[in-house]
């Protein structure tokens, strides 16, 4: 029996399980053929699910070999759980609770990198997929491409061929080097992070860590490479909070076992994916993923509309002391914030993708689910990074055409706040950050040299936008969004 009195989730408790609360296929019926990078709650909510159902639905074995980068809490619950989880929609009218049975094996990134290797160049494995959010590519602000000076990359690439390696990239890189030396057949890399054109950043700061790397045949590669590998982009969408121990509870009650690493998530969930696979792939498709040309327009639309939306919401939401997205609805301003962001971005979006209104639409009511906890701290964490993909090309955009952006001058003001000392919200550039409030500093100044930080030098030298954000501040700060 676990802490909490039930018996402990693994295969054994399936038997135990109503049959709508089982895995929709036999877990000893799946072979590891998808690597997947990334062990957090998103990827089991979300692609782990579309890939149980392709494998339920075609009959076909298509199992899931996840791999963390850090998370060794949840790695070893896995597997203490034999790879089984929970997941919880959390519907308005109820919670339904049910096993996932997709991931097939979990690794540690480095000590069990042999593994991993192994499973880069293994020809039953065609796809690889990553949840490692932004901060996982370690782009270079300036370029775009990889930051060959940061220094866990330096490292990965002093390592050597079969040296160890602490980033994603480089593991990835190496093994694919692997793959191709190996002549093994082709193999298709899918990037699900909340990235503008993710397959083509993916597909670059891969290519740029073999460039650089010391291998004699890197040219080789190189050619290889772009002949059997593919880096199709995608868009991914689900909210899904972090769980709480409330959530480990009703788990636990709904099911009748313990589970000790559960997801929750909204009912909602899509998946669009660009239709440029090398190789073999779950049919996605029969679980309602959808496969088009170009995913440029449905990204750039949930990137802009749907992540611009949930950052604003969590800044501002922050500043007038709410502590979720649903709180921050509630609000009378909430409502408000999402429809004008979403009018104020519109004329940047593609033709080709969601209309922009009725996507609005869905929004608010996704926003609003009562049974959604989505904490404002999560989605504000890393903002150096996120910002730069959901709001800073739309103000160049907009900017350049002479057209007013006083939603997005609102939002980056509430940005601008969080990052103020003291602040808990975690960020990679927060020593940085905080080194832009000095004394004496005039708030255009501040924001000037914070949007220089995240690598916006063009923006900051506008300083008619630097002096409208700065006169929202006083507002923000006394919790009061004014639209």
């Amino acid at each position: 029996m676990s802490a909490a009195g039930l018996p402990p989730l693994n295969r054994k408790a399936l038997a135990g399980l109503e049959p709508e609360q089982r895995p929709a296929v036999d877990p000893a019926e799946l072979r590891s053929r998808v690597l997947h990078f990334g062990l957090g709650a998103f990827h089991r909510a979300h692609q782990a699910v579309y890939t149980e159902n392709a494998a339920a639905r075609s009959g076909e074995p298509w199992g899931i070999t996840a791999v963390a980068p850090r998370s060794a809490r949840t790695l070893g619950a896995l597997r203490d759980q034999d790879c089984l989880y929970s997941l919880t929609e959390r519907r308005p009218g109820g919670s339904v609770s049910r096993v996932v049975g997709a991931v097939t094996g979990v690794l540690a990134l480095r000590p069990d990198a042999a593994a991993v290797d192994a499973l880069l160049a293994d020809p039953e494995v065609t796809v690889v997929t990553l949840t490692v959010t932004e901060k996982g590519y370690h782009r270079s602000a300036r370029t775009g491409g990889l930051d060959t000076t940061d220094p866990a990359v330096a490292a990965d690439l002093a390592a050597g061929p079969d040296g160890e390696r602490t980033t994603v990239v480089g593991r990835l890189a190496a093994g694919l080097a692997a793959r191709m030396r190996s002549g093994a057949p082709p193999i298709s890399v899918v990037s699900c992070d909340n990235m503008a054109s993710n397959g083509v950043v993916l597909g670059q700061v891969v290519s740029d860590f073999v460039r650089a790397a010391a291998w004699p045949d890197r040219a080789e590669i190189l050619d290889r490479m772009s002949e059997t590998v593919a880096f199709p982009s995608t868009v991914v969408d689900r909210i899904v909070p972090a769980a709480t121990d409330t959530d480990r509870a009703a788990a636990g009650a709904a099911l009748g076992v313990h589970d000790a690493v559960p997801v929750v998530g909204e009912p909602y969930r899509q998946w669009v994916l660009e239709d440029s696979f090398t190789a073999p792939r779950p049919p996605w498709e029969l679980d309602g993923a959808l496969f088009v040309p170009d995913a440029a327009p449905y990204q750039l639309t949930k990137l802009r509309l749907l992540n611009g939306s949930h950052s604003a919401l969590a800044y501002l939401g922050l500043a007038a002391d709410r502590t979720t997205i649903a709180d921050t609805m509630a609000t009378d301003w909430g409502e408000r914030l999402v429809r004008a962001l979403c009018a104020e971005v519109a004329p940047t979006l593609p033709d080709g993708g969601p209309d922009p209104g009725a996507y609005a639409d869905d929004l608010v009511v996704r926003f609003r689910n009562p049974a959604m906890q989505h904490l404002l701290r999560q989605i504000g964490s890393d903002g150096s990074l996120k910002i730069t993909e959901r709001w800073l090309p739309v103000l160049r955009s907009l900017r350049a055409h002479g057209a007013a952006t006083p939603v997005l001058e609102l939002a980056l003001a509430g940005w601008v706040d969080a990052t103020r000392p003291p602040t808990d919200i975690t960020d990679p550039a927060h020593d940085a950050l905080a080194a832009c409030w000095g004394p004496g500093a005039r708030p255009a100044e501040t924001v000037s040299a914070l949007l220089r930080v995240v690598g916006a030098a063009d923006l900051a030298d506008d300083t008619a936008l630097t002096t409208a954000v700065a006169d929202r501040l006083p507002a923000v700060r006394a919790g009061r969004v004014e639209i």
